[in-house]
């Protein structure tokens, strides 16, 4: 591969990463419109929705193999299936929380996700943390207990999305097939259970797809391209990408989130969310500082390597 393929390659990954991450950090503007539908609802709706679209991929791309072998593994079906169990949990709390005007937990659920999985790769792992790595954790550590005193109690949503999809990252590296295999596996495995609560919600009249209400069936519709889309670009982009740049640009999203649910939905944001806050970005920077430096320690080491003839 050339230097300029190479270049025009992570420029299309950068493109992709970023449409993916700034569609997330703009979704709580979507499914506030849902906020009248319970969270279990619209989470079935999403994954009912989402298969069509991952399925059509798969067969543009040509992975039916893949998925195939896939689906004759029961190791892999069952990695799968616990995959689809976190991420469904960490999609019905995030709907839950925007419709009950909690969207700035979100924001620090997702802002503290990259430290939580530092701690689970230090603990699940047994990885060696860097000094920066556990003064960024230490100050999330302390931006917690201040939030716990402000609010008297833990603040839950925030550390539930958090380790939830930590805990989804951490297990999706290990299930053996790509991305947009891996999610539509996901989906399929999730379709049924959710296709039949659509089904029974209907039947007894308790579900909000009724043409008689076409403004409900066209948001419902809609769960799906908002759900699959924005996670294919996402599974594109991270082929195309160092793993540094991601790390970067995944605080794009919670940012919007954050923005939205100050300036648009008007939540209240005090001096104990502002410190916190303001100990979460710091952590960050200093996590990121640190992941960048590392990267660029790794890459002239590799070079080095390589002019030695190895």
């Amino acid at each position: 591969m050339t230097a300029e393929t190479s270049s025009e390659g992570a420029a299309r990954g950068f493109v992709y990463a970023l449409f993916a991450y700034g569609f997330w950090g703009a979704l709580p503007l979507f499914m506030k419109l849902l906020a009248h539908i319970p969270a279990v609802e619209v989470v079935a709706h999403r994954i009912v929705w989402s298969v069509p679209i991952a399925g059509a991929v798969i067969l543009a791309l040509g992975r039916t193999a893949d998925l195939k072998r896939a689906l004759r593994s029961p190791r892999t079906i069952a990695l799968a299936a616990l995959t689809a169990g976190l991420i469904t949990v960490n999609w019905g709390l995030y709907v839950w929380a925007i419709a009950v005007d909690r969207a700035v937990e979100t924001s620090l659920g997702y802002y503290i996700n990259p430290l939580v999985s530092v701690v689970l790769g230090a603990v699940l792992l047994k990885e060696r943390l860097s000094r920066a790595q556990i003064a960024a954790v230490a100050l999330a550590a302390v931006a917690v207990v201040i939030l716990t005193v402000e609010a008297g109690g833990l603040p839950w949503v925030s550390l539930a999305l958090a380790f939830s999809f930590a805990a989804y990252g951490f297990l999706r590296k290990t299930l053996p097939i790509g991305p947009s295999q891996g999610f539509f596996l996901e989906v399929l495995i999730l379709a049924l259970p959710a296709l039949a609560y659509v089904v029974w919600l209907g039947a007894t009249g308790q579900g909000h797809f009724v043409l008689s209400n076409p403004n409900d069936v066209a948001l419902l519709l809609l769960c799906g391209p908002t759900t699959a889309v924005p996670l294919l670009f996402y599974a594109f982009g991270a082929k195309l990408l160092r793993l540094s740049t991601l790390g970067i640009m995944q605080y794009v999203a919670p940012t919007g989130i954050f923005l939205i649910a100050v300036f648009v939905f008007g939540e209240p944001f005090g001096q104990a969310r502002a410190a916190a806050f303001g100990l979460i970005w710091i952590a960050l920077a200093i996590y990121t500082w640190s992941m960048a430096t590392q990267a660029k320690s790794n890459r002239d080491a590799a070079q080095a390597f390589e002019h030695r003839g190895g």
